[in-house]
């Protein structure tokens, strides 16, 4: 059975806080298993092992984009 996007948020809509919070830890689960992903934070790792390093408020900046 195929949801529109529509009937998606609106089923997320009517869950639990609890089952809110389960599902946002999965959606952030398969975003940190894509390629995309490891890619960038392998990037990040090599230039912070190369000596550069990234401030607290860079930091909130790019969590608040993602």
């Amino acid at each position: 059975m195929s949801m529109t996007m529509l009937e998606l948020k609106q089923e997320v809509s009517r869950l639990s806080k609890k089952q809110r919070r389960e599902l946002n830890a999965y959606l952030i689960r398969l975003r940190h298993e894509s390629p995309e992903w490891k890619h960038m934070i392998s990037r990040r790792m090599r230039t912070m092992d190369a000596g550069k390093k990234v401030m607290l408020d860079e930091v909130k900046r790019q969590v608040s984009r993602s």
